[in-house]
This record gives structure tokens, C-alpha cells and sequence, in this order.
């Protein structure tokens, strides 16, 4: 059998896009030209066997030539005609839909079909389906006790089970403040600052208690079975106790439920100001795909701080009398709040310009020149698992180590049905955070910086956000129909990229003047990170024919969204 003719060579790539009622396959062998070589060529759909049969006749001969590929779950109008050409490096078929994959009516449709039935062979449907915070967080907190265990040795990294789950607040308070009360020089002026630095003082690490945002876990140093400190060498020293350097005390770090959620913590607030009337101050935002929900309270504002002689004093004066009159719901006394907001622990001078929990994807303006961000390893195989900051001697200066839900497991068998976390992996954190940047900074071009070297690692330019693949290899006509596999089309995105470390050391300014020509967002992630990325990139380019594998002189590849 020659290597046109064994089936196991041809490799496909089913591919839909967002909104439009196409299906379009790409079929090919790198051994193969079939502009040439495919002769007579014909395609026939087989809907009641979830098939379609490719034949040719090979150059030269008689003999026809047959594969078989398997089609996707997806509603295809039958009545509609089947368009195929042969092309220098690839076989293009095109099949018509009756709705776009995307379609909430084809999304309830897939709901309802049952994974587990007979033959079916397809990827998970969790890789379907898309990461969303709220559904972790009930998980978690439904059950009796979660120990954490690294995903690729299984070795535990808890102490002892965790039960108290806690959604981690929302780090652009100073933003928000100003929007709600605004930056001007009247009365709501003060209390923005007040607002913020209330939030500051609310924030703990605090033992037993687990906070959890989009990519992260954040868990206090103490609940860990093994912490030790990174000493920059690539050694690794017992974990020193906290020094009056750091700003912090071991009882203040772990003192009562600190970190409870801040909407119980925190509670409500009534505001009355003619027809306005509002049951709490709570802010609802967008935060790396997920919708937080916090509270702060607007207690012992003093005249002086809400009450600005000018436009908005009557308003100021009406919550200060609310205040004065003794409102029911105030900050706990068990609360670890510093009642002289004014001042503020060194540490939480270090995070309150923004950077308290997205240690996965940066920002770079986000970042702190106090703050070195170092990588925690797993103790056992010392693949990484996360991040804590370090500062002056003191490591983690806020007591907390973060651990990144593509690195850990919730049970000893990763990937399988106990295990919570099976659906992250670097790749879908990274899509997702990638593509919810785009649309914070309205930038589909960025610049992975290396969190340490702060050095250029990857060039990366979102050309499609709302892409659905799936590829494989073909079978021949010999197979039984049954034996096919079933196959989902999972979303991706479509990317250009270039791997900086291909470019020249002495040529810094060309990445910056990229950045600055193209308004590009710039994000820092660790370099192993980066690396496991590129790989996933440079992989992916072949799931589609070498003439679709670069874009303006730059590889064209996908990613798992």
C-alpha cells in the first residue's frame, strides 16, 4: 500500500465558524498533492452513518482509492449539495448547516444527548463546555472537605481537608470607587479614597479559608503541607518565620474568619436621599469573565471626609445622619479591619494599586516594583504550581500562596470524575484570559513579557475569537460503520504568533515599538508557562494543510477556548 493510498496518512480538520451556517473540511496528506493525483474525485455523505466517503482514482490507474472520515454532531441540511475541489496540498469539502454551530438552539440540542451512549469515543464534553467561576465555587463549598494534590505526581499538598470557600474579591476598586462616586473635588470625593482603602483593610489570607478567583486558588501558607522558600539559586531553604519587616504577624494573619465572604462579612447598607433608595452599596463588575459581588461599608465616614461644602453636600449629609442615627448593620467586631483607615499595613500598601489575586496573567501596569512574583513547585516532581510574593525577606508577604487551577487536582486521580479541576488546563485559562483582555482593552495584539527578566517570550494576535475544530486521522472503507469514532466540535481561537525567542536578543526595541505601533496589551507569565505554550502552538499548526499554516509571514495556529 502506497502512501497515497493508506488512509492512516490523512489526516482531517473539520472547522465551523461563529454565526455563519458553514462546515468545511480539510483533508490532506503532506506525501500528497491532489490537484494531481486525485483523479475523478468524488465525495458522498452518508448522514445515517455519521460518515463521509472520499474517492479518487489514483494517477495513472484504474484502481479507486476511498476513505472514510468521520462527520461531527452538528445539523447538517441534507437537501443542500455537496461542493468539493482538490487543491496543490489539500482535499476541501463543504457542507451546508441548518444553523450555525453556535446556535442556542443546537447548544440545548447537545445538552440533551447522552455522552455515555454506545460507541461514543469523543473528547469529554467538559472540554465543551466553558469555565465559569460560580460553578467551582458551589462545587467546592458542596462538599465535606477538599484536600488539593499536584496534578501530574499526586502528591497532596493540604494539611488538612478545606471547607470554607470563599469568592475572591474584585482587585479594581480604585477604578470602581471613582466611578460610583466620582473624583471630584465635592464630597463624594473622600469617600472613594475611603472606599478603597476600606477594601485593603479587608483583605486577609486566613487559615482554613480558601479564596478563589477565575485561574487561581489562594490558599494561606500554613494550610500547605509543604512550603519552602525559593532563595533564587535554584535551591530551596525551610520556610523562615515572619519578621516586623514584613508588616505582618502570624495572629494577625490567621486571626477569626478574616476572609468570609464580604458580602456576609460586610453587610448592607440603606442610602435615602429623596427617591433614592438602595438596599446595599454593592458593585457588580466583570472580572476576567466572571461577575463579582462585593460590598464595603460606608461607616465612620466623618464630616470631614464625606462633607465638602458644594454640589453634593445634601446627599453627604444625609448619609452622614444615617450613620449618626446608628445603623443596624455594621462591620464585625471579630472583623480584622484597622478602624484608622487612613493607615495601612505596609503589605497592603504594596497590593492597593491592583494586584492582589491574578498572579496566572498579569497586567503589566499592574505590577509592583516592591513585589517579585516567585514560582511555588510542587515539593515532590518540582513542577510549578503557582505563585506567592516576596518582598524584603518576607515570603509570602500576605500569607498567601496561589495555585493554578491547570496545575492541581481536587482528588488523587486527575483529569477523572472526583476531580473538580479536570476542565482547566494552561491552554483554556489562557484563551479565556486572552481573549477577555482583548475586549477590556479593546487590543486583539499582546506581548507575553517573562515575569521575572520582564525580557519579550511571545507575540501573539487574535484574529478570531469564535472558531469550533476538531481533527483526526481518516479510516479506510474495510472499518465497520460502528466503529467510526463520534466526534464534538470543541471552540477555539484563531492566532497568529512569533516566538520571541527566535528574535534577535539585540533587537529590544522591536518589540516595543510593536507595542507602541499597534496599542498592544502587554502581560507577564512565568517563562515555563510560556514555553508549554509556544508548544501547544506550534502543535496545533498541523491540524491544518501547510498552506494555511502561516499568515503574513507569521505561523497561523489555534488554541482550546
Amino acid at each position: 500500500m502506497s502512501n497515497l493510498e493508506n488512509p492512516k496518512n490523512w489526516r482531517f480538520t473539520w472547522e465551523a465558524q461563529s454565526h455563519s451556517p458553514n462546515l468545511r473540511l480539510f483533508l490532506f496528506d503532506s506525501q500528497a498533492k491532489p490537484s494531481v493525483q486525485c483523479r475523478n474525485l468524488e465525495v458522498q455523505l452518508n448522514l445515517s452513518h455519521s460518515h463521509l466517503l472520499v474517492s479518487w482514482l489514483k494517477e495513472g490507474e484504474k484502481e479507486e482509492v476511498s476513505l472514510r472520515v468521520p462527520v461531527p454532531r452538528v445539523l447538517i441540511d441534507s437537501e443542500a449539495p455537496v461542493s468539493f475541489r482538490a487543491l496543490d496540498d489539500h482535499i476541501e469539502v463543504k457542507l451546508v448547516l441548518l444553523l450555525p454551530v453556535d446556535h442556542p438552539i443546537v447548544s440545548s440540542f447537545d445538552l440533551m444527548l447522552d455522552s455515555s451512549e454506545n460507541g461514543y469515543n469523543a473528547p469529554s464534553l467538559d472540554a465543551a463546555k466553558p469555565l465559569v467561576m460560580d460553578t467551582d465555587l458551589k462545587s467546592l463549598s458542596s462538599m465535606e472537605g477538599v484536600h488539593f494534590y499536584c496534578r501530574k505526581c499526586s502528591t497532596r499538598l493540604t494539611k488538612s481537608p478545606l471547607r470554607n470557600f470563599v469568592e475572591m474579591p474584585s482587585i479594581d476598586w480604585r477604578e470602581v470607587a471613582d466611578n460610583w462616586f466620582g473624583g471630584c473635588c465635592c464630597s463624594f470625593g473622600g469617600i472613594s479614597e475611603k472606599l478603597v482603602t476600606r477594601f485593603a483593610n479587608s483583605y486577609r489570607c486566613a487559615k482554613g479559608v480558601c479564596l478563589l478567583n477565575f485561574t487561581t486558588i489562594l490558599l494561606f501558607k500554613d494550610d500547605l503541607a509543604a512550603f519552602k522558600l525559593y532563595n533564587g539559586t535554584h535551591e530551596y531553604q525551610p520556610r523562615p518565620d515572619f519578621s516586623s519587616d514584613s508588616g505582618l504577624s502570624e495572629d494577625m494573619l490567621s486571626s477569626q474568619e478574616g476572609t468570609n465572604d464580604l458580602c456576609e462579612k460586610l453587610s448592607s447598607i440603606h442610602l435615602k436621599d429623596n427617591s433614592v433608595s438602595t438596599s446595599a452599596l454593592v458593585t457588580k463588575e466583570k472580572a476576567s469573565g466572571n461577575e463579582f459581588f462585593s460590598a464595603l461599608p460606608l461607616s465612620d465616614f466623618s464630616e470631614t471626609e464625606t462633607s465638602v461644602r458644594g454640589c453634593c453636600v445634601h446627599t453627604a449629609d444625609h448619609i452622614q445622619n444615617h450613620f449618626d442615627e446608628g445603623s443596624q448593620h455594621s462591620v464585625p467586631e471579630t472583623c480584622p479591619v484597622d478602624q484608622n483607615t487612613s493607615q495601612l499595613l505596609a503589605n497592603q500598601k504594596l497590593f492597593l494599586n491592583g494586584f492582589l489575586g491574578n498572579v496566572f496573567m498579569a497586567k503589566s501596569y499592574n505590577l509592583s516594583m516592591d513585589i517579585d512574583w516567585m514560582e511555588f513547585v510542587c515539593p515532590n516532581c518540582l513542577s510549578l504550581l503557582g505563585a506567592y510574593p516576596f518582598h524584603n525577606g518576607a515570603a509570602p508577604i500576605d500569607g498567601g500562596v496561589r495555585l493554578f487551577k491547570c496545575y492541581v487536582s481536587t482528588s488523587l486521580s486527575a483529569g477523572g470524575s472526583g476531580d473538580l479541576f479536570r476542565k482547566y488546563s494552561l491552554e483554556r485559562m489562557f484563551t479565556n484570559q486572552l481573549v477577555e483582555n482583548a475586549k477590556d482593552e479593546l487590543s486583539f495584539r499582546t506581548l507575553v513579557r517573562d515575569f521575572k527578566t520582564k525580557s519579550p517570550l511571545l507575540q501573539i494576535v487574535l484574529l478570531n475569537p469564535n472558531s469550533w475544530c476538531c481533527s483526526g486521522y481518516c479510516l479506510d472503507t474495510t472499518s465497520a460503520a460502528e466503529s467510526i469514532l463520534k466526534l464534538d466540535l470543541l471552540p477555539i481561537i484563531k492566532v497568529i504568533f512569533s516566538d520571541c525567542h527566535e528574535t534577535s536578543a539585540s533587537q529590544p526595541r522591536v518589540h516595543e515599538d510593536w507595542i507602541t505601533r499597534n496599542v498592544a496589551d502587554v502581560v507577564c507569565m512565568f517563562a515555563r508557562q510560556v514555553d508549554e505554550l509556544i508548544q501547544s502552538l506550534s502543535s496545533a499548526k498541523d491540524i491544518l494543510p501547510p498552506s494555511y499554516n502561516f499568515l503574513q509571514g507569521l505561523p497561523l495556529s489555534s488554541l482550546q477556548r
